[in-house]
């Protein structure tokens, strides 16, 4: 109970700040233990169908393996997360390599470790060590982002304010989700969450502008 605390403690920092972390590619490393092998494999993820989409590809990679566990935490939030024995005794795969992922404080993640069995049972001590041995691994290899916390907005416009709109954006460091630009133009920007305020203030003193939150993706 307490080491789950520190966990959702951990997750709030990072929420309270400007930036999360995770990762921006794949990784994989493999971890050894009395003929069992544990592969590893991590991915940024950020949709639960990304999550299938990947583990359906490791396991048509994978086929002969006896296992295939796995862990996940998805949104800024942190909210969204599963994790999967895949048949080992319960508390022995899923939780220790989601327990990875939260020690590094990471989101949008996904680790997948398939196992060989190597005709030697480990025991629950075992099987909790290879699995977040090989998670560990995986994540160690694998480089960290940094990225902003942002929201994204719908702005629409007349196409001769562009140039005053892309200005307002670069200085403020925004991201172009999305464009269209016709006669009259919209666009998606993702504003940094601490430039909210400043940046639509801006927006909504040029002239012929209009600035909405952008619709949630489904």
């Amino acid at each position: 109970m307490k080491a789950y605390s520190l966990i959702l403690f951990a997750i709030m920092i990072m929420i309270d700040q400007d930036f999360y972390y995770t990762i921006e590619r794949t990784g994989s490393a493999e971890f050894k233990d009395r003929g069992s092998k544990f592969i590893a494999f991590a991915s940024p993820v950020v949709s639960t169908d990304e999550f299938k989409q990947s583990l359906n590809d490791i396991k048509k990679l994978h086929p002969k393996a006896t296992h295939h566990c796995f862990a996940y935490r998805l949104g800024i939030d942190g909210q969204t997360f599963r994790v999967s024995d895949d048949g080992e005794p319960s508390g022995t795969a899923g939780r220790p390599i989601l327990g990875q992922i939260d020690s590094k404080g990471l989101v949008n993640t996904l680790v997948i470790v398939v196992r060989y069995f190597g005709g030697t049972l480990l025991g629950v001590p075992g099987l909790i060590n290879a699995y977040k041995s090989a998670a560990a691994l995986a994540l160690q290899i694998t480089p960290l982002a940094q990225k902003q916390i942002e929201k994204e907005f719908l702005v629409q416009f007349d196409y001769t304010g562009i140039g005053e709109i892309m200005a307002i954006a670069k200085q403020y460091n925004c991201r172009i989700v999305s464009q269209e630009m016709q006669l009259f133009c919209s666009m998606t920007l993702a504003i940094p969450m601490n430039r909210v305020t400043e940046v639509t203030y801006k927006l909504k003193e040029l002239k012929n502008v209009e600035l909405s939150p952008a619709k949630a993706k489904i």
